[in-house]
């Protein structure tokens, strides 16, 4: 029975995911034909203050309703971050495929994009946010159905320092290029050796987190 809630709250939570991930790719599909009618590329150019104030409202609004979705699907704070992590992945995943099926983009997954605004904007090759999308997703569908299954989850210390410190590198990877961030330049090289430091942080923590869980009454 659990196994089969935690099935059909894993559709909705996917179905949202879909729905809000079109959501927001026909948004910059609106953005882009207004700032960028001839293709979108760096650098970036400045939208007027009014609309960039919009804008960064909406992303905060962004994170608030995908926070609302884990939290009515996920039952304790384990469960809730785990459809969180798959509300997140599956909304990313489903913008990079809307804006390919509208604009024909990205060509490449090279291609540099601009992922998010705040606190400062963060640039990167497509294939970056790529990638953890698709790990938030794996691991989050892991942890809810351990939920489901009443396996009792925790982390300790090396797996919180591990998945700080790879939600770190990762950041830094993304938001060290200010000056691409603010429209001043295109994208330097991009950081891999430290995105992939932060990946392995990543697998770690949750390979930790996985092995630490143990049966029992879920918490």
């Amino acid at each position: 029975m659990n196994g089969d809630r935690a099935t059909a709250r894993l559709l909705w939570t996917g179905l949202f995911g879909v729905a809000f991930g079109w959501v927001e790719a026909a948004v910059v599909v609106y953005l882009r034909r207004i700032y960028y009618p001839e293709g979108f590329a760096f650098p970036l150019r400045m939208i007027d203050p009014g609309l960039l104030s919009v804008e960064l409202a909406r992303e905060a609004a962004t994170l608030v309703m995908l926070l609302a979705v884990a939290l009515l699907a996920g039952r304790g704070r384990w469960g809730r971050f785990g459809y969180f992590l798959v509300a997140f992945g599956i909304w990313d995943l489903v913008y990079y495929a809307g804006l390919a099926i509208v604009l024909g983009w990205p060509a490449r997954w090279s291609d540099w994009d601009i992922l998010f605004l705040l606190p400062i904007p963060w640039v990167a090759p497509v294939y970056a946010p790529v990638a953890i999308a698709i790990g938030m997703v794996v691991a989050g569908g892991a942890i809810a159905r351990l939920e489901a299954a009443r396996v009792r989850m925790r982390a300790d210390g090396w797996t919180w320092a591990a998945g700080v410190a790879g939600a770190a590198t990762t950041l830094y990877s993304f938001m060290h290029d200010i000056d691409a961030g603010l429209g001043r330049s295109v994208p330097r090289d991009y950081p891999v050796g430290l995105w992939l430091i932060g990946l392995v942080l990543f697998g770690v923590a949750f390979w930790r987190f996985l092995s630490r869980s143990q049966g029992g009454a879920a918490r």
